[in-house]
């Protein structure tokens, strides 16, 4: 995590936050799309509860399901309801407060009507307890199944008479697949430690032992490093660019890239796990009337706050409230206004929009599924580019045949470029006029060499106008590869980094 905040901060220092810019608006759609079904998905979870008997976890039904659908449904009222009467509360924090009350109340008396000590409202603490208890479970299955596994294969299981040693090694396994049952059944039957409760941490490397810092280890860590920062760094820029929308303002990502790489190289050196900006959290805290610095200095002294001091009140809220106000996130963060412009929309954009989605949905990997839409994206606008380049013909009054250009010459259009041209008949003095196109790449540079060559081998003057400094810029660091007379050139401008 040290490594990859070092790696942030360098994109910062660069100013590379700018290649954001690179997104199109298909895979903006497709991303907040998606993540709103990945979000949506990921709620299911809160509707499951452990079997005691299989030891699984299965899904609610009865009343407990009608009372969390009922509880769920009445955190989305307050949520959509209170904004309208007034904004002095957050309508989340008013929603969650309001809930946890009714679930403390419907826990109290149901457990006085059945005399268990379970609550029907699963709460923030029963869910941990919960997840505690099915890993725990899960993880004594597999060592038995592993245990047996492995004490199977060394037994001769075609012989039906066993050896009495053989004997004993199969009433050894027995044994030790039911302690492990039991140790299964014991974790079902008891209550597990899990809680939000902790304290305030320590530097790693006063309780662990520091790696060899040298070349071998970097080796190691420098793939993952690389990974969670571009990972970290798309999201991030990704929710930037999805709140500056809502807020009508500009945000500075050479800043944030640098601002994050900072706190995860802090997270590194207390042992976290890192992180990186989190779109349903923002959302939240935009919708809630956030808008500066302050707000987020707020939620993590709470955040600090519950852990030290308040788990206990913390997991007192149940978790229909929290799947209320993550349904309302849901709801706000899809992008409604795609599924009507669809029949508008041009099919590669429809495509890639469906394409980041899915993506994102299937392997819930959001940088990955922005990337693969980003160069979907590139390759259907370089196709699209490589048919308009054309030209317009005509004579001079000295003779000259003028090509006056009209779109970009880059890759994928050096074909139609070279299709534009007859040296063979051409009269002896040709221009090339790009006051309307420019050259991109090498591929334009050895089109253009190309063909001056066969000009010249004709003994045919070929000139070339109107180039951009930039396209002189190619042309002079290719040296004497391109022969060729070049005019005055005007100056275009191009995008700055004032505003990373």
């Amino acid at each position: 995590m040290v490594l990859c905040g070092v790696i942030q901060i360098l994109i910062g220092a660069a100013r590379l936050g700018k290649l954001i810019r690179l997104v199109p608006h298909p895979v903006m759609l497709g991303f907040v799309n998606g993540l709103a079904i990945v979000i949506f998905m990921a709620q299911f979870g809160s509707f499951q509860t452990l079997d005691r008997d299989s030891g699984n976890l299965t899904f609610l039904s009865g009343m407990p399901l009608m009372v969390m659908l009922v509880l769920v449904a009445i955190t989305m009222g307050i949520i959509w309801l209170l904004p309208k009467m007034t904004k002095a509360i957050p309508s989340s924090l008013a929603a969650i407060l309001t809930v946890t009350l009714l679930s403390v109340g419907i826990n109290h008396l149901m457990r006085s009507e059945s005399g268990s000590g379970e609550n029907v409202v699963a709460t923030v603490g029963d869910m941990l307890n919960t997840q505690a208890k099915a890993k725990a479970i899960a993880a004594s299955r597999a060592a038995a199944e592993e245990v047996a596994a492995d004490e199977s294969q060394s037994l001769d299981v075609s012989t039906v008479a066993m050896t009495p040693a053989e004997k004993n090694r199969v009433d050894s396994v027995n044994a030790v697949a039911a302690a492990t049952n039991a140790e299964a059944a014991e974790a079902n039957e008891g209550e597990a430690a899990a809680s939000i409760s902790g304290g305030l941490p320590r530097l790693f490397f006063l309780d662990y032992k520091l790696p060899p810092m040298n070349f071998e280890t970097l080796w190691i860590i420098f793939p993952f490093a690389i990974t969670l920062a571009g990972v970290g760094l798309i999201e991030s820029l990704m929710t930037l660019t999805l709140i500056d929308e809502i807020t009508e303002t500009r945000g500075r990502g050479n800043r944030e890239c640098i601002g994050q790489g900072a706190a995860n190289v802090v997270c590194g050196l207390f042992g976290g796990m890192g992180g990186c900006a989190m779109i349903g959290q923002s959302l939240i805290n935009v919708n809630s009337g956030g808008r500066g610095r302050l707000s987020g200095i707020t939620a993590a002294v709470c955040l600090l706050m519950f852990i030290l001091f308040l788990s206990p009140w913390i997991e007192q809220i149940p978790m229909a409230a929290l799947v209320g106000v993550m349904f309302m996130v849901v709801i706000g963060t899809f992008e409604w206004a795609s599924l009507k412009m669809f029949h508008r929309m041009p099919l590669s954009d429809v495509a890639v929009m469906v394409l980041v989605a899915g993506y994102t949905v299937v392997m819930h990997d959001l940088a990955t599924a922005v990337i693969l839409g980003v160069i979907v994206s590139a390759v259907v606008f370089a196709w699209k580019h490589a048919a308009n380049l054309g030209a317009d013909i005509s004579i001079n009054e000295a003779g000259s045949k003028i090509y006056q250009l009209h779109g970009p010459l880059f890759f994928a259009s050096v074909s139609s470029f070279k299709d534009l041209f007859d040296p063979a008949n051409d009269p002896d003095d040709v221009v090339i006029d790009f006051y309307y196109t420019r050259v991109y790449d090498q591929s334009g540079l050895e089109a253009i060499n190309t063909l001056a060559d066969k000009y010249e081998s004709l003994g045919k003057r070929l000139h070339l106008t109107h180039l951009s400094a930039e396209c002189r810029g190619l042309l002079d660091r290719a040296g004497d590869f391109v022969e060729v007379n070049l005019s005055e050139d005007p100056q275009y401008h191009v995008a700055t980094d004032r505003l990373g």
